[in-house]
């Protein structure tokens, strides 16, 4: 019998996220799931909705083997027929179940990164299509989170079913003061970072493309990034972790770094230019993410919290920079974590975690629960 759960997470999927229509044909990509039942209630509201299920099943220590013993005619090969399957759908929702976090980790840094490159634009035609992302809970990210995994479950099934309309509509007036914002200031413990954003789209992010979602993200003119930031939580890549992550910026650029792992921070840093300039700045704002649960998925919409990513920009918030890489780091502004204040254009707008500017107090946690 399907977990009721499971059953109300699909119809999430497929009917707001997804936005399933008849005819259309949807790609569900299952990473790491063990168990091909849990495909089956997506399956079943998917072909609900009149729409047209694909399937593929695909798993970490498949694409490690991959990276280790393929070359680069194979990688072009695959990816090139990969690439023509995603240019044939309408949506696509991924499916994460890894049971092991780190399965990437001893691959080394040339493979991984051509494998990456010829990989790129099967990623980028699927930002073009209406796609949703989501773990699928086992113990692997129930140990990330330091949870049980019954725990752990309830809380994905919690944070990915809830009221998503209802936060929608609070964070219309944030993602239009970030429109209209120039100047960026963030100041917290080992930070003090400006930047402008001016010109640069401001987008909300409620559950259509992620889940749990709560985010609105935009990205700092390139060259624009002044001063250090020092984050507080531990920052994954591939298989990779670092935790003390601090960084200075000059004309937009890293030009000093420190973690618990210098050696491979620079390595990833060194990817391409790019990797060294921020792709993207976002606000966190879901109201029932409220600790870390070291996964980004989650980490990146605690309310409270900001994050950059080092890399590639979206395409709708496109401030130009170009990278391999899209990695996302968090600082969490809450008291419990140091504290920290938000300036748009000089003027206070969040301060320890909290909005404090009337038309934002509807995104605080405590008038969205």
């Amino acid at each position: 019998m399907t977990d009721p759960r499971l059953q109300q997470l699909a119809r999430t999927v497929v009917h707001y996220s997804a936005s399933v229509q008849p005819g259309e044909k949807v790609l569900i990509r299952a990473l790491d799931v063990r168990d091909s039942a849990v495909l089956a209630p997506f399956i079943d509201e998917i072909h609900a909705a009149g729409g047209h299920a694909f399937i593929d099943y695909t798993d970490y220590a498949v694409n490690r083997r991959m990276m280790l013993h393929g070359t680069e005619e194979q990688f072009r090969l695959d990816a090139a027929m990969k690439l023509e399957q995603m240019r044939q759908m309408d949506a696509v929702v991924l499916i994460l179940g890894e049971d092991n976090i780190s399965e990437y980790a001893d691959v080394p840094a040339a493979k991984r990164d051509a494998f990456r490159k010829w990989y790129r634009p099967v990623t980028d035609e699927q930002t073009k299509k209406k796609w949703i992302l989501f773990n699928y809970p086992t113990k692997a990210y129930a140990q990330l989170a330091e949870m049980s995994t019954e725990s752990y479950a309830q809380f994905l099934y919690d944070t990915c079913t809830m009221d998503y309309g209802r936060m929608s509509a609070a964070m219309d007036p944030l993602t239009e003061l970030m429109t209209n914002t120039d100047r960026v200031r963030i100041v917290a413990p080992g930070t003090d970072l400006s930047f402008s954003i001016q010109n640069i789209p401001a987008v909300k992010c409620d559950g259509k493309v992620n889940l749990p979602d709560g985010e609105v993200y935009s990205a700092p003119v390139r060259d624009s990034v002044e001063g250090t930031i020092a984050f507080n939580t531990r920052a994954s890549y591939l298989g990779q972790n670092f935790s003390d992550v601090a960084f200075t910026f000059e004309k937009g650029r890293i030009v000093d770094c420190r973690s618990d792992n210098d050696a491979k921070l620079n390595e990833l840093l060194n990817t391409d230019e790019g990797a060294r300039h921020i792709g993207e700045f976002a606000i966190g704002v879901n109201p029932h993410i409220d600790r870390i649960m070291n996964d980004i998925g989650f980490d990146e919409k605690i309310n409270g919290s900001i994050h950059f990513a080092l890399g590639q920009a979206y395409e709708n918030a496109d401030n130009q920079n170009r990278s391999d890489i899209h990695w996302d780091i968090v600082l969490l502004m809450k008291p419990e974590y140091g504290g920290g204040e938000i300036y748009f254009d000089d003027t206070l707008i969040s301060k320890d975690g909290l909005f404090v500017l009337d038309s934002l107090k509807g995104l605080n946690p405590e008038n969205l629960i």
